[in-house]
């Protein structure tokens, strides 16, 4: 299993629209003033507790992803990664394995990112991130306003308490902690993985993604 290295309707009821809502431009982190040492491969926040995490942070080895809704290597890479843990776990077991992910939405070229990462932050907030995460994945080419409501009603959240959070740009600074840590690991794009705190460098497979997870726990 081999991918290249990186490199909505509007609803009916009229009460669920985010048409209704005031929606504030989307904002996205730039820092002009700031360098970053593009050749560093270490991750230079790791794993926290406020981290949207499956499995336990002191796993024995951690995954740390930066990824992009819109952007379909990251989505594929959280496929292989999802794969490698399946067939690891029956060996590792489930609580010495541990996936975190953090964004790096791409605005310059995905238009919707942003937005999407603000809504998978929003659904968070009523416990269900990783249901958001996996529809947005999912649905990466309808990414528009309207079509985040609808995943929002879909996982049945709080629609007025989602659009007050989007409209109110509740996450934005959690989103831009994430994008200003990945900087400062030398992510200059996303997908970007680390595996215990170590960029991951080699071929998108199942395969050599598996043999770092083993080089990791050894």
């Amino acid at each position: 299993m081999l991918i290249g290295q990186v490199g909505c309707r509007s609803l009916q009821q009229q009460d669920l629209s985010i048409n209704n809502c005031p929606m504030r431009p989307v904002r996205c982190y730039t820092n002009r003033k700031m360098t970053y040492d593009r050749d560093n491969r270490s991750l230079f926040v790791p794993p926290l507790s406020q981290d949207h995490i499956q499995g336990v942070l002191n796993a024995a080895v951690v995954f740390v992803i930066y990824g992009d809704y819109e952007c379909f290597q990251s989505a594929n890479v959280y496929r292989l990664i999802k794969v490698a843990q399946q067939q690891l776990k029956v060996s590792f077991g489930e609580n010495n394995l541990g996936f975190i992910f953090r964004h790096f939405p791409q605005v310059q070229i995905h238009p919707h990112a942003q937005r999407a990462a603000e809504a998978a932050e929003a659904a968070a907030a009523q416990g269900q991130f990783w249901q958001m995460h996996e529809m947005l994945f999912i649905h990466q080419q309808e990414l528009e306003n309207g079509y985040l409501v609808e995943y929002a009603n879909r996982l049945g959240l709080d629609i007025s308490r989602f659009l007050q959070d989007l409209s109110r740009g509740t996450y934005v600074d959690h989103i831009n902690m994430d994008i200003e840590g990945g900087l400062q690991s030398g992510v200059e794009a996303a997908p970007a993985l680390f595996i215990n705190g170590i960029r991951y460098l080699d071929r998108w497979t199942v395969e050599q993604i598996m043999a770092a997870i083993v080089a990791a726990n050894n």
